[in-house]
């Protein structure tokens, strides 16, 4: 490092220094180049000085990548000085660096570096850029917003602000730290506890407005979701299962004894419950599923059977492990009578409180997933398990003790409709998700394109990889599309929430939820990618976002499916 100590403490070849960096820094010059600019500065200094910058620009013995780096950082030191916002010329570096020592420069040594610049050209561009990109990506001051983040977080979303903060602010919490790669066992517990703080908070009973609270919707509900779905997607379909599906399907389908009886316990997760409706061989077909449930009226029960593997219940959240009791959706018939009544909803104990099952229930782990490794995910069999009567959800139809079947809604289609209302409730929830999901990642990706700085004009900090076009026109356009879904989901809660309503529910419901999961499956990706190696780590979540939410797209019912009941609605208006 002797040599590179001598050249940049030497006072007559000060206003070179930048010429000796950028001479083999681009490499773009020849023997012939670098053997004119050596004669050029001999003529302009004596003789001593001479022979060093012969030394320093002999192709024969050029200088260590640490000689020039340690040069480079003496450079940036004194480019800190120079006015920012002025055009600097080869020759000005020069003549300024110099007077930054006190040393006059000399018409000579004037001419001599002008001599050079014209016959650099632009080489040595890129190294004078790096010379003067004095200013680190991190010194630069981050840009205060123009607008209150608070302000238009409530714009978004004017229902339901308090009821937002109040679960952020649970959330934060050092209970709910996120922890990365733990095993499916581990998470499942985890999230098992985090689900039994809710309940402590009081997020379980905001699901049933009216039995285990006062308001007067399930508004609060949704919008705990929605937040939820911010933190961790685990937790929210533990949620969704246990206070959306399980409690839900009892508040929706039974009756005031089912509520009593069930709700308080279900709210307060001293009953953890399943959603036992999918079965392997008909997930979305519900209608023609094969699990049935007799009458006899000499037991005054309900005979409950799978009769085959493929009738099955599969990819009941809860029942791997967690579930104690389910909501079964069964084929209604009665002992001695050949045609079914169609699908009705039977709650069916599983397990005692030691987490044993009862005689009769088969229950089987569906193992790791691609995601939401937090939900206990299992497959149930039956057979010919005993329910009393009153374990039927009575609300829309009943089987006197005789075996008498009855219900206020004659047309058999559309009491099943009815009865699978709880799902409308589901597709709002996964769809609101798929969108927080959205947001999310947009989110990280947009700050990160803010702060992270690459290549840029001359003379100039490098430029925050947001403010290229290309870079903005990945991520602008799915982020307005989720200013548009933002809007129309909460048109879609309002309407769900209220009693009545002339908008068709149930299709809204159907195809926003479609809309939002396939929007967010291509949000998740292209945010990765903008983020670069950075997206990759586990740390920055695309990974756990893309991984828990790609079932949404099959999830509360295959979206292709979905669009096509949008379809049918759309049809039969205009008919």
């Amino acid at each position: 490092m002797k040599r590179v100590d001598a050249l940049i403490n030497d006072p007559k070849l000060k206003p070179f220094l930048h010429l000796f960096y950028i001479a083999w820094a681009d490499g773009e010059l020849s023997k012939n180049e670098l053997a004119s600019i050596c004669e050029t500065i001999s003529k302009a200094v004596d003789g001593s000085c001479g022979e060093m910058a012969h030394g320093w620009l002999d192709p024969n013995d050029p200088p260590t990548p640490g000689e020039l780096l340690k040069l480079l950082s003496s450079l940036k030191l004194q480019a800190k000085e120079l006015p920012q916002n002025q055009k600097h010329d080869f020759a000005d570096i020069g003549v300024a660096l110099a007077k930054q020592d006190g040393i006059i420069v000399s018409d000579s040594v004037r001419k001599a570096l002008e001599e050079i610049e014209s016959a650099l050209g632009f080489v040595g561009t890129e190294s004078i850029k790096k010379i003067l990109t004095y200013i680190p990506a991190e010194d630069i001051p981050e840009a205060a917003p123009l607008f209150s983040i608070s302000n238009m977080d409530r714009a978004l979303n004017p229902n339901g602000v308090a009821q937002r903060d109040k679960v952020r602010a649970l959330l934060s919490q050092d209970k709910f730290k996120y922890r990365y790669d733990i095993s499916k066992d581990e998470k499942r517990e985890e999230v098992l506890d985090w689900l039994k703080i809710l309940a402590s908070e009081g997020l379980g009973d905001i699901a049933y407005p009216g039995v285990t609270c006062d308001q007067k919707n399930s508004r609060d509900f949704i919008t705990t979701f929605q937040t939820l779905a911010e933190f961790d997607h685990s937790l929210v379909i533990k949620y969704g299962v246990q206070f959306g599906l399980w409690g839900g399907s009892i508040f929706h389908l039974g009756t005031e004894k089912h509520h009593k009886k069930y709700l308080p316990k279900v709210a307060s997760m001293e009953i953890p419950g399943c959603f036992a409706m999918s079965e392997t061989g008909h997930g979305s077909n519900v209608r023609d599923c094969k699990t049935t449930a007799t009458y006899d009226p000499q037991t005054k029960a309900f005979i409950i059977n799978t009769p085959n593997d493929m009738a099955r219940k599969d990819w009941i959240g809860n029942a791997a492990k967690h579930g104690l009791m389910a909501t079964v959706f069964a084929q209604l018939y009665i002992a001695g009578e050949e045609e079914s009544y169609g699908v009705h909803a039977f709650v069916v104990p599983l397990r005692n409180e030691k987490g044993e099952t009862f005689p009769g229930i088969r229950i089987e782990d569906c193992g790791h997933k691609l995601g939401l490794n937090g939900v206990d995910n299992g497959r149930i069999w039956f057979d010919k398990v005993s329910v009393p009567k009153e374990n039927l959800l009575n609300r829309y139809a009943d089987v006197s003790d005789e075996g008498e079947y009855s219900s206020p809604i004659l047309s058999s289609g559309r009491r099943f409709f009815t009865m699978l209302s709880t799902l409308v409730g589901g597709r709002v929830a996964v769809g609101s998700a798929s969108l927080t999901a959205s947001k999310s990642a947009l989110s990280i990706a947009i700050r990160y394109g803010a702060h992270r700085r690459q290549f840029g004009p001359a003379e100039k900090p490098e430029a925050p990889i947001l403010n290229y076009r290309a870079h903005q026109r990945k991520l602008m356009p799915l982020l307005a599309k989720s200013y548009g879904l933002t809007f129309a989901f909460d048109y879609l809660v309002r309407e769900f929430t209220v009693e009545k309503t002339d908008v068709d529910v149930e299709v809204l419901a159907a195809g926003l939820k479609s809309y939002a999961s396939w929007h967010n499956n291509r949000t998740v990706q292209v945010c990765r990618e903008c983020c670069g190696g950075q997206g990759y780590l586990s740390s920055n979540r695309f990974s756990s976002i893309r991984a828990d939410t790609d079932i949404y797209t099959t999830f509360e019912g295959d979206n292709t499916i979905l669009m096509l009941l949008v379809s049918k609605g759309r049809m039969s208006d205009f008919k």
